[in-house]
């Protein structure tokens, strides 16, 4: 090689590093228990590997359980004189007459049943916008997760509240009296951990849905969700709580929306 070549001759770069791939420390049902007690760690290593899969189905089947276990409670006749009651309380419902009552409590029926066994799509349909939400929200905020991450920490976050409120909720279907039942009010469950519980809700309805917001299971959540919003989308701690404070926001606006129509 001459003196030209050789001054005119350079190394080739350095191949580029290759992140090494990160792998899940924890098995998807080490996760499912060790959320309600480490779920720093939880998140965290949803953050490597998200995965969801397991959670939703055991959630959808708790809710869905519920819905039927309520139903059964509560009887086809019960439902009936309820679906009356909500006749009653529009305008026009002393001018319904007794064939438009049967119609219109025969389709709410339908659209009961329905409801109850397309409910395990419904919620995983439920789970899937609420991972859009955070992803979107995450990323106005400056957060680097991606969709999957997202969802992992809605469904991760939602996990310890639903699964005790539900069991929570078949104890108390079995051993209260159906006649004291408030279905109205016990369509996502029976127990009421907020001092709603002390607010009769056909007097104070606006009232009952403000309460009810600032629930023991909402506020679990709310606290998951800031934790998981922290390690699987690197959101500082005050943008994960200035979104989680957000959605309540949004929730309770709709809740009182309802409230004021009921």
């Amino acid at each position: 090689m001459t003196n030209s070549e050789n001054a005119e001759w350079k190394a080739p770069p350095p191949p580029e590093k290759i992140a090494p791939v990160e792998t899940a420390q924890m098995s998807e049902v080490a996760t499912l228990g060790n959320i309600f007690i480490e779920p720093g760690n939880v998140f965290e290593d949803l953050r490597r590997k998200p995965r969801f899969l397991l959670a939703a189905i055991i959630m959808s089947l708790l809710i869905t359980a519920y819905g039927f276990g309520l139903y059964y409670k509560i009887g086809d006749a019960g439902f009936r004189t309820f679906y009356n009651e909500q006749i009653d309380k529009t305008p026009q419902g002393a001018a319904v007459t007794g064939e438009q009552r049967n119609s219109t409590v025969s389709m709410y029926m339908t659209i009961g049943t329905v409801t109850r066994y397309a409910m395990p799509l419904l919620v995983l349909l439920i789970f899937a916008i609420g991972g859009l939400i955070y992803w979107v929200a995450s990323k106005a905020f400056g957060g680097t997760g991606g969709f999957l991450q997202a969802l992992s920490t809605w469904l991760y976050s939602s996990f310890p509240p639903t699964v005790v409120s539900m069991i929570a909720s078949y104890i108390i279907l079995v051993f209260k009296d159906a006649d004291n039942i408030d279905l109205a009010a016990s369509q996502a469950g029976v127990v009421h951990a907020n001092l709603g519980f002390f607010i009769d809700n056909k007097v104070q309805p606006m009232l009952y849905a403000l309460l009810g917001t600032f629930d023991f299971f909402m506020i679990w959540g709310w606290i998951l969700a800031v934790i998981g919003l922290q390690k699987t989308m690197r959101l500082s701690a005050g943008s994960a709580w200035t979104l989680t404070i957000i959605l309540a926001l949004v929730s309770l606006g709709f809740r009182m929306l309802g409230a004021a129509f009921s």
